[in-house]
């Protein structure tokens, strides 16, 4: 999600700047905090064999940071060498124009504050263990790296054309809830799926939701839950595909689907080709 929300926002954005930016102040997370972060790594580090992307899991080893929330000023040097990004610490969601900017400029923006113990299994908003475990380790794969960035710049002409639904819906079904087509089946490779630890067995295993393949129109049409499981998940051959998906202009797909009718987030057409 791009950053819109129509409840209170959390977070402390009395220090920001203009950019939307804060000092991630390390330091100040407490030992409480800390073990918290072991618990939910624990827990979607014994998930990720069975059920992530080869990539993702690759990543996720080589940067191990199990036990203490990392410090972004050590990944930092760490990425620019990989794929010439940079985590940029904030204080929780920001407006669309900011983000799109951010990722248009190969910044990844990172919350700063962790969930509570009692929220352990479901938070609203995102917070350093998603934004971190979920999206950081996909960051090092340059084709995917090249993507964001791609999506990034589209969200700034989006913008401007009065398209923001229909590309945030983009961002939902693939950076968010993604899966992917792998030599050992289908996996994930989504943040959304990635930091939850019910919806990681559930995408693949369950037989409850619809599994589709990448249609980029079907996907800006389709409505989505931020409050359940998901009923449909989109599926890539390789993220090739989907940075070639965002390399043309979208305008035309904007103005093909302009007054079209949203798609409920179950419904299957006769013309999905199912994975």
């Amino acid at each position: 999600m791009t950053g819109e929300t129509t409840h209170n926002l959390r977070g402390d954005y009395s220090g920001m700047r203009p950019d939307y930016t804060v000092e991630q102040a390390w330091s100040a997370y407490s030992r409480e905090e800390h073990a918290l972060w072991r618990r939910l790594y624990a827990r979607q580090a014994a998930l990720v064999p069975r059920y992530a992307c080869r990539e993702f899991i690759d990543s996720l080893a080589a940067l191990d940071f199990g036990e203490a929330i990392p410090r972004f000023e050590e990944v930092n040097p760490r990425l620019a060498r990989a794929t010439g990004w940079e985590i940029v610490a904030v204080p929780g969601l920001v407006p669309d124009r900011v983000f799109f900017d951010h990722l248009a400029h190969r910044r990844f923006p990172v919350t700063v504050w962790l969930r509570k113990p009692e929220e352990f299994d479901y938070i609203v908003e995102p917070d350093v263990f998603h934004d971190f475990f979920g999206h950081v380790p996909l960051l090092f794969d340059p084709v995917f790296a090249d993507y964001l960035q791609a999506y990034g710049r589209g969200g700034l002409k989006a913008e401007r054309l009065g398209a923001i639904e229909m590309l945030s819906r983009l961002y939902w079904y693939t950076v968010e809830f993604g899966l992917i087509e792998t030599a050992a089946g289908l996996r994930t490779y989504g943040a959304g799926i990635l930091s939850s630890g019910g919806e990681l067995p559930y995408c693949i295993d369950s037989g409850e939701p619809n599994r589709i393949r990448f249609d980029l129109l079907r996907i800006m049409r389709t409505r989505y839950k931020i409050d359940t499981f998901q009923e449909t998940y989109f599926v890539i051959r390789d993220f090739r595909e989907l940075f070639e998906a965002t390399a043309p202009d979208f305008a035309p797909c904007y103005e093909e689907l302009a007054g079209r009718e949203s798609i409920p987030p179950r419904a299957v057409l006769p013309t999905d080709r199912m994975a």
